[in-house]
């Protein structure tokens, strides 16, 4: 089945880029360090989730670009076109002259019923090229006004026009100290609409992947090309082709109802968050061992740690002991529970891995069973030039809350209520995780 990604506002078409380009990248590289027949067979999956042939050879991306204003999505379109190993639909985009000016409301309430039909008719006929339609991945940042306002939109109008697709957004969350004055309303308005349209929404914070570019791929002066790489290689590792069942011969063939069915076990509980691991500067992969128990133990402990990356890993944090009270102020300090988890291994030996520290109940909340709320994914091709690598993709989230710049809002159309009613539904998001 085919993938439908929908690029929106400025962050969301650079990071669609460079998605495609990891993608493309590791589809063609040299060093999937597996059998011929097993790269072929990756390769095909792998064209059929992101890319339709056309006459000319070149793979194109199934996606529709989306911004306000024509500068970012001419530079996309070009850069991706002079590649030579991929290039978007000549007709698959969509900009106008005149951006939203970071205003959620400008985007939602203007815009978006505006350019509704436009919009509408490039996905519908974007969908319409896929032989088996699996579902639509929405790129888009929570600061600015086009990709959260029109973003939020959108997403509404996916759920209207495809009501029996799977849609799941990846939303950039925006840096603590602020890229954007009004972000925090900007996030509160997204978050709670979103909520009501996307199946999943897959979070990346700016704070995280900044530090991940420095502390682990040593970049001195860091770029937004250079952040998004880091998103686009941990994208990359999830949504590449894997075998979803033990010992299966065939790579899966609906990737994002399988990752639906695997980690949204309630509608309530919508937030995925991503780790990967290792990550570092590819001249260094020449020189570096991994083992299968060592990435492991990290991962594992990244995830009940609330780390996002393998650097500065408290050791310390511990799941609750069997037996013990399950009510949150008994949890030991900083532990984070999860209601599902999913683990991805690629490259050398992923059969023998033992993943069963993954199935301990203590890290799930106590009304699912583990065995429902973990799983595995593996595929013995490499990822991206990594002998080996492993990604867990889980559901456990901490985060949120901020009357000062609401009157930029009510011009619009936003008022007040709607405020309040966004963080009515947020608050009864957060309850629920906090009683994990």
């Amino acid at each position: 089945m085919s993938i439908v990604t929908v690029q929106l506002g400025q962050c969301g078409n650079q990071i669609g880029h460079e998605v495609f380009s990891a993608v493309c990248s590791d589809v063609h590289g040299t060093h999937g360090l597996c059998s011929k027949e097993e790269n072929e067979s990756y390769h095909d999956a792998c064209k059929e989730r992101f890319f339709c042939q056309e006459e000319s050879e070149v793979p194109v991306a199934r996606a529709v670009l989306v911004d306000m204003e024509p500068k970012v999505i001419s530079q996309t379109l070009s850069v991706a076109a002079r590649s030579g190993c991929w290039k978007y639909g000549d007709r698959s985009h969509f900009c106008q002259k005149q951006g939203s000016g970071n205003n959620w409301a400008n985007g939602y309430s203007v815009h978006g019923p505006r350019h509704k039909e436009a919009i509408m008719n490039l996905v519908q006929k974007e969908a319409e090229k896929c032989d088996r339609l699996g579902g639509f991945f929405t790129i888009m940042s929570m600061a600015g006004g086009t990709g959260s306002g029109l973003g939020a939109f959108v997403t509404q109008c996916l759920r209207d026009a495809f009501p029996t697709s799977f849609i799941l957004n990846h939303v950039i969350w925006p840096y603590g100290t602020g890229e954007v004055i009004v972000q925090n309303y900007n996030s509160v308005l997204t978050l709670s609409h979103l909520y009501q349209s996307s199946d999943a929404l897959l979070v990346h914070e700016n704070d995280v992947i900044h530090k991940i570019c420095t502390q682990l791929m040593n970049i001195k002066q860091i770029s937004f090309r250079d952040v998004n790489q880091v998103i686009a290689h941990q994208l990359g590792s999830v949504f590449q082709p894997t075998y979803t069942a033990e010992g299966g011969s065939h790579y899966s063939r609906n990737p994002l109802g399988d990752l639906m069915e695997t980690l949204v076990p309630h509608p309530e509980f919508k937030m995925l968050g991503l780790r990967n691991i290792p990550q570092m500067p590819e001249n260094f992969l020449a020189y570096s061992t991994f083992s299968w128990p060592g990435l492991i133990k990290h991962l594992r402990q990244m995830l009940i740690a609330n780390a996002k990356m393998e650097e500065g890993i408290d050791w310390q944090v511990r799941p609750p002991q069997p037996g013990s009270s399950s009510h949150p102020t008994n949890k030991p300090l900083h532990f984070n529970t999860s209601i599902a988890n999913l683990v991805i291994l690629r490259g050398k030996d992923t059969h023998s891995v033992d993943l069963g520290s993954f199935r301990d109940p203590s890290l799930y909340t106590s009304w699912l069973n583990p065995q429902d709320a973990f799983n595995a994914w593996r595929t013995p091709r490499a990822f991206n030039k990594y002998e080996k690598s492993a990604a867990v993709v889980g559901k456990a989230w901490n985060m949120f809350a901020s009357k000062a710049y609401v009157h930029q809002y009510t011009k619009f159309g936003i008022e007040e209520e709607d405020f309040l009613d966004s963080f009515t539904a947020l608050e009864q998001v957060i309850s629920s995780y906090s009683i994990l």
